[in-house]
């Protein structure tokens, strides 16, 4: 099973690059400890204030084992405490989700030239 934990942040749209910076960071922290991660997005159209962060784990205990390692982890810490410092998150809500195997990572049977 994988498990994906999809975590939905309202950010201070006057403070998105620093939100910017705080998913960099995860891009090396979050592997190092252990999770697949999928992503980090800003808005781009529409909502100015919705950001996400997409980590999937093979497994419950591995998502368990990862938190471990995460509170261990000297720069997820310094990650933790910049995001607090700066308050540029307002809210964050996590949501855990299995996979659909047959719909996850399908690419498009389109090419550019074919949608023209």
């Amino acid at each position: 099973m994988t498990l994906t934990c999809f975590i939905r942040y309202e950010i201070d749209p006057f403070k998105r690059e620093l939100f910017r910076q705080y998913g960099e960071a995860w891009g090396r922290i979050i592997p190092r400890c252990g999770g697949h991660l999928l992503g980090y997005f800003l808005p781009s159209e529409g909502s100015n204030y919705e950001a996400w962060g997409l980590i999937s784990f093979d497994s419950l205990a591995a998502y368990e084992a990862y938190r471990q390692r995460l509170r261990a982890d000297a720069e997820g810490r310094a990650n933790f405490e910049f995001a607090q410092r700066e308050r540029f998150i307002v809210r964050e809500e996590r949501t855990f989700t299995e996979v659909i195997d047959a719909a996850y990572l399908r690419a498009s049977e389109y090419s550019d030239a074919t949608a023209a």
